[in-house]
C-alpha cells in the first residue's frame, strides 16, 4: 500500500504545480495585456507630439511618425507669446502652496479629532464627513459671491485660501491613521514633559509619514490638473494653470493654423504637463500605498 501512494501523492503534487503555475502564468498574461490596453492611449500622445502635421491625419494611421520631431516640445513655449512657461510656472506654484497649506492644516485637525477630548468634537466630526456629500456645483455660486465680495477674482487667492482650513477626506484618512499609533507613546511623551504640540511634532507627524505623503500625492495630482477651479476664478490668460492653458491649443490651430488642427503640439503639451505628476507618482507610489493599507482604506 506504502508503494502505490507515494506515485499517487507525486502526481497530485506535480499536477498542484502545474495548475498553480498555469494560473500564475494566465495572470501575469492578463496583467500584461491590460497594461498595454492603459498604456496605449499615453503611448499614442507620444508619438503624435513627434509627427509633422501631414501626418497626424493620414488613414491608415501610422503608429510610429517616419521621422520624429522633437523640436515639437520647444516650440510649445513659443507658442501663445511664450505663455505655456507661465502656465507651468502657476500651476507650480499654486499646486506647492496649496499641499503645503492642506497638509498642515488637515494634520493638525486629525490630531485634535483623533487625540483630543473636546465638547462636541464627534459631532464636528461627523459634519466634516457630511460636506463630502456636497457636490462642488452646489457651493460653486456661493463661494464665487463671497470671493467676488473680497475682491479675490482673476487671483490665486480662491485656490490657495480655502485648503489651507484642510479637506474633509484628507481629514478623514489622517485621523484614521493616527488612530492606528498606540497613545502610549504619547502617555510616555507626558511623562517626559512634552506638550501636545511637541507630541505633535516630533512623535506622531513623523510616524505619519505614509499617510501624509498619500494626501500630498492625491492633491498634488488632484490641484496639477485641476480645470474647473482656475477657469471660473482666473480670467488673465498670463495667470492660468495648464489645464486651462490646453484649452487654448485648439483655437489657436483654428487661427495661426489656418484652420488646420495642430494637434502634434497640443499632444507635446499633454506630454510635458503630465510627465511630473508620472515621475512623482513613480517615486512615491510605495508610500502611497503603504498609508492607504494603513489608514484603513483599503476596502
Amino acid at each position: 500500500m506504502a508503494t502505490t501512494a507515494i506515485p499517487k501523492m507525486t502526481i497530485h503534487s506535480q499536477r498542484a504545480i502545474f495548475a498553480r503555475r498555469g494560473g500564475r502564468g494566465l495572470l501575469y498574461l492578463t496583467v500584461v495585456v491590460l497594461a498595454i490596453i492603459f498604456m496605449f492611449p499615453y503611448f499614442w500622445t507620444i508619438s503624435s507630439s513627434l509627427k509633422a502635421t501631414d501626418e497626424l491625419y493620414v488613414y491608415p494611421p501610422k503608429l510610429i511618425p517616419d521621422v520624429p520631431l522633437p523640436g515639437n516640445y520647444p516650440h510649445v513655449f513659443e507658442l501663445f507669446e511664450g505663455n505655456f512657461a507661465h502656465w507651468l510656472w502657476n500651476t507650480v506654484v499654486v499646486t506647492f502652496f496649496s499641499v503645503i497649506g492642506l497638509v498642515a492644516s488637515s494634520t493638525v485637525v486629525a490630531y485634535s479629532f483623533a487625540r483630543l477630548r473636546w465638547p462636541g468634537r464627534d459631532f464636528i466630526f461627523l459634519l466634516t464627513l457630511g460636506t463630502l456629500m456636497l457636490p462642488g456645483e452646489v457651493t460653486i455660486i456661493p463661494q464665487f459671491l463671497l470671493f467676488r465680495h473680497l475682491n479675490w477674482l482673476d487671483t490665486f487667492k480662491p485656490l490657495l485660501v480655502p485648503v489651507y482650513f484642510g479637506g474633509a477626506f484628507d481629514i478623514f484618512l489622517l485621523r484614521q491613521f493616527v488612530q492606528t499609533i498606540p497613545k502610549e507613546l504619547d502617555e510616555a511623551a507626558f511623562i517626559d514633559g512634552a506638550n501636545r504640540v511637541k507630541i505633535l511634532t516630533t512623535i506622531i507627524i513623523p510616524l505619519m509619514k505614509p499617510a501624509i505623503a498619500t494626501v500630498a500625492v492625491i492633491h498634488i495630482v488632484w490641484r496639477w490638473s485641476e480645470f474647473f477651479g482656475p477657469l471660473i476664478y482666473i480670467n488673465t490668460s498670463e495667470k492660468q494653470l495648464l489645464a486651462v492653458g490646453l484649452r487654448f491649443f485648439e483655437e489657436w490651430g483654428s487661427t495661426v493654423g489656418q484652420g488646420i488642427p495642430q494637434d502634434n503640439y497640443l499632444m507635446a503639451a499633454c506630454v510635458m504637463s503630465s510627465a511630473p505628476i508620472l515621475v512623482l507618482f513613480f517615486f512615491t507610489q510605495r508610500y502611497f500605498v503603504q498609508g492607504i493599507v494603513m489608514s484603513g482604506l483599503k476596502g
